[in-house]
């Protein structure tokens, strides 16, 4: 029983992955022509189509609008009942069906082409109602669905959902859209974040832990306790960056010396820390901190001391 449960599971990852190895062969003049029409189009892009074909059709439209191209969805069957009054003169519409024959799909194509509206259909089936009908056809035909009986929609639904991340990715490229417009789109997501949040949107809320170089070896003690950092940074009169102290040095300095009631901040301090401006990316904060094995950097700006980066600053916001 375990053979046959690991061999079905082998045997369905591999019917998809040949289902969307074949779309290569699909990518021709009219995925191109399809691409251009989108791409200078002042409208939106409608995403349409019934059953799993308009599950598909979401994600879709989820992946466009996330990489710079305005889409919306609108169900095939809804679509006869009244939303049709969501389609712009401008947009361009996109309907997704495997057999390009459903009843949704025949009422719904006339209607779309009555509008004037560029119709872009993606269709498994090339001799279908919708791949005649449509002004632009994508194939995404499959051999054979990965379920064992050839009905429940497995190898279909995931070339259209490779067709429209194709689309999406193409589209992006010529968009120019990069890392820092992703940013604005996924604000709150842990992408977003690596491509925009500042070192200075983190060390801000941390204590900031600091010590003149005079400072007696319980001063020094205390702060670090008293800030919670693990470290503080040590400081002339006007606020420059002589070094740092960490707890760890702290434990260095303490099984080396057996006189410890004159030592001074300045006799413990580690020269020239690992410092970042706060104007910099949290992720490069990140970046600094693997590559020099330490879990605090300084903040700084023309060696004016700021504050404290924490690695736990990092890992909070999901940087790490």
């Amino acid at each position: 029983m375990s053979s046959n449960i690991i061999q079905t599971a082998k045997n369905t990852i591999e019917a998809e992955a040949a289902s969307v190895k074949a779309l290569a062969t699909f990518i021709d003049a009219s995925f191109e022509k399809a691409v251009r029409i989108i791409h200078q189009s002042k409208g939106r892009v409608v995403v349409s189509g019934v059953g799993k074909s308009a599950i598909v059709a979401q994600k879709i439209v989820a992946t466009l609008n996330s990489t710079g191209t305005p889409s919306i969805f609108m169900h095939a069957a809804d679509a006869i009942h009244g939303d049709l009054g969501m389609i712009q003169r401008d947009d361009v519409v996109v309907l997704l069906s495997k057999s390009g024959e459903s009843s949704e799909i025949k009422v719904l194509v006339p209607l779309i082409k009555n509008f004037g509206n560029t119709l872009i259909g993606i269709a498994g089936n090339m001799d279908s109602y919708l791949a005649k009908q449509s002004n632009i056809v994508l194939n995404t035909t499959v051999a054979q669905e990965a379920c064992p009986n050839n009905l429940a929609p497995t190898s279909s639904t995931t070339a259209q959902m490779v067709m429209g991340d194709t689309l999406a990715v193409v589209l992006m490229e010529l968009n120019g859209f990069e890392g820092k417009d992703f940013a604005k789109f996924h604000p709150g997501g842990n992408l977003g974040k690596r491509l925009y949040l500042r070192v200075a949107d983190l060390y801000i809320h941390n204590q900031q832990p600091k010590v003149l170089a005079s400072a007696s070896l319980k001063e020094v003690i205390v702060e670090i306790t008293e800030k919670r950092l693990g470290v503080t940074a040590v400081v002339d009169e006007k606020n420059n960056i002589l070094g740092i102290i960490t707890d760890g040095d702290l434990r260095r300095m303490l099984e080396k010396s057996n006189n410890i009631e004159q030592i001074k901040a300045k006799d413990i301090l580690s020269k020239h820390p690992k410092a970042i401006q706060p104007d910099m990316l949290a992720v490069e904060a990140l970046q600094a901190m693997r590559t020099n094995d330490i879990s605090q950097l300084i903040v700084e700006e023309h060696n004016q001391y700021l504050g404290i980066l924490h690695l736990h600053d990092l890992v909070r916001e999901g940087i790490l």
